[in-house]
């Protein structure tokens, strides 16, 4: 039987991609101890392999494909086969950031500051690639985790990533500049998504359901009836993901609707629409979407 052997990102990303997994209707179960998930898909094997490391053994075929940042996959200069950009990470539905980050009270105001200084961080070859950009020379640093420790008594700069900046502020560090945003990306071997059909079809159907949930993250559905004398001004006031459907009810000269919109706008819409004539307001959960 055709297997992919599936790489999953074990840390940060671990618990987000797993419940990503579960809402696009696979279970992913991860036994204590273990680097190998089960998942109710005999033909996907899954492993456990830290995001840095998740484009390496892509690229080489160990594994099929996997989940990593852009970030990673930049640093490691893997030449792997991007399948689809999925924006989400630890702490919500958005793209990190790659900052460089100094003490509050530093005389480091922009990139030209840091010439001759030492700056640490786990992405070497990113930082080193940025400097380069701004012409500056400085002393580039591997950090082994903990980096926002480090300024101002072992670096006098850091490049680390961030989702709110929180971390950075709770240890009195500030933001000079965005070295790279970076977000989550389903990549595979090219060489298995180019001359195997089978593996290739199945890596695209595991995309497209990603696809659909994060595409259905914060929207609802929305039915509601209206008469056809008010059906312009509804229409008017009535965001859509696409156009809305629209069909005839029993009764000639009433108007039913179904639409998709953001949750966050359904507060201030209902209350519309009633006032301009809608009746029998339903919301709804949406789970996919599949453009």
């Amino acid at each position: 039987m055709n297997i992919l052997k599936l790489g999953l990102p074990k840390g940060s990303l671990q618990e987000s991609t797993i419940n990503l997994f579960k809402k696009a209707g696979y279970s992913i179960t991860v036994k204590e101890r273990s680097y190998y998930p089960s998942i109710d898909d005999d033909e996907i094997e899954c492993m456990l392999i830290r995001a840095q490391e998740m484009a390496r053994y892509v690229e080489k075929g160990a594994l099929d494909a996997g989940f990593t940042g852009k970030d990673w996959i930049l640093e490691t200069n893997a030449k792997v086969q991007i399948v689809s950009e999925l924006i989400y990470a630890k702490q919500g539905m958005r793209p990190v950031k790659w900052v460089l980050a100094v003490p509050e009270n530093s005389k480091i105001k922009s990139p030209k500051d840091l010439e001759g200084k030492t700056i640490a961080t786990e992405v070497v070859n990113i930082t080193k690639k940025y400097l380069k950009k701004y012409g500056v020379k400085a002393k580039v640093e591997f950090s082994w985790g903990a980096t926002e420790v480090k300024p101002p008594l072992l670096a006098d700069a850091i490049v680390e990533v961030t989702e709110t900046g929180s971390s950075l502020r709770a240890n009195n560090l500030r933001i000079v500049d965005t070295v790279m945003v970076s977000a989550t990306q389903f990549i595979a071997n090219k060489k298995i998504y180019k001359d195997d059909k089978w593996k290739r079809n199945k890596i695209n159907r595991i995309a497209l359901m990603l696809k659909s949930v994060l595409a259905a993250e914060d929207k609802v559905g929305l039915m509601l009836n209206v008469e056809k004398k008010n059906l312009s001004k509804i229409l008017k006031i009535l965001p859509a993901l696409e156009s809305p459907t629209i069909s005839e009810l029993g009764e000639s000269n009433w108007i039913a609707i179904n639409t998709i919109i953001s949750e966050n706008e359904v507060r201030t819409l209902i209350p519309k629409l009633k006032e301009n004539g809608a009746t029998g307001i339903v919301e709804y959960p949406i789970n996919k979407i599949v453009y």
